[in-house]
């Protein structure tokens, strides 16, 4: 099994917990972008990030002063560098041993810079969300999905045997995978949701709420890496945060929690 996962916005450099175990194996794209990102104007930067001035200069200075990004004494475990909701919740700072090979072993981080990391590759804090339209600032691509095609795919499902793939990751980071399945793997996407009451149709829905989400999924997560389980009938024992399986909201390749 592999479980795929977004990264998150911000970032952090933590050297003292664990260390860095390896480098990231799209090092040679990501330089790419890196180089690309490095020759853009400030304006053209903060206007590719969407964001404040705050956060565009922070950015625009790391990616000023990022040098090579193979030195592993100088990187962050990817798991222990991304500081989101989903990541806090996940707490993998407090894993057991048992629970931080389980991650190692089947969780996978998709990220527009990076690709695709194991937990404890080494990694710089940067900012590049997967829908960035690059190609409006002269890269030569027109998005990052064109950039990295087929290739996080094929990594995500690198030496998976049983191709079971855990869909924990929002859409689009999760179309980087789905868009390549084939009929000899299985995605399983998982949603966190509540009943609400279409005020036109009264029908009940099933409606998303994106932090509710975020700290569902860490936990989930977490639930699976104490546990131990890489199995559709594991999965659905989850009971975290108040959520439960719903079996009648749900199919094979779908499995819906309710709060």
């Amino acid at each position: 099994m592999r479980i795929i996962i977004s990264p998150a916005k911000k970032m952090n450099e933590e050297r003292d917990d664990f260390p860095a175990l390896g480098l990231p194996v799209f090092l040679d794209k990501t330089n790419t972008l890196r180089d690309w990102l490095k020759g853009l104007s400030y304006e053209d930067a903060k206007a590719l990030w969407s964001c404040n001035d705050k956060l565009a200069a922070l950015n625009f200075d790391r990616y000023a002063d990022m040098g090579a990004l193979n030195e592993l004494s100088r990187l962050t475990p990817a798991i222990l560098s991304y500081e989101g909701i989903q990541y806090r919740y996940m707490a993998p700072d407090v894993f057991t041993r048992e629970a931080l090979d389980f991650i190692q072993d089947h969780l996978r981080i998709l990220s527009g810079f990076y690709g695709v990391l194991k937990p404890f590759d080494g990694v710089t804090p940067y900012r590049l969300e997967m829908q960035a339209k690059v190609g409006a600032f002269g890269f030569p691509q027109p998005t990052l999905y064109d950039f990295w095609g087929d290739a996080l795919y094929r990594e995500v499902q690198a030496g998976n045997d049983d191709r079971f793939v855990l869909n924990l990751a929002s859409k689009e980071y999760s179309r980087c995978v789905e868009d390549y399945l084939t009929p000899d793997d299985f995605c399983l996407t998982v949603v966190f949701g509540e009943l609400k009451k279409d005020p036109k149709t009264g029908k009940e829905k099933v409606i998303t709420k994106g932090t509710l989400a975020k700290m569902a999924r860490g936990d989930m997560v977490r639930f699976l890496a104490e546990r131990d389980i890489t199995d559709p009938d594991g999965i659905r024992q989850y009971a975290g945060l108040n959520f439960r399986f719903c079996p009648e909201r749900s199919t094979e390749t779908e499995y819906v929690f309710l709060k």
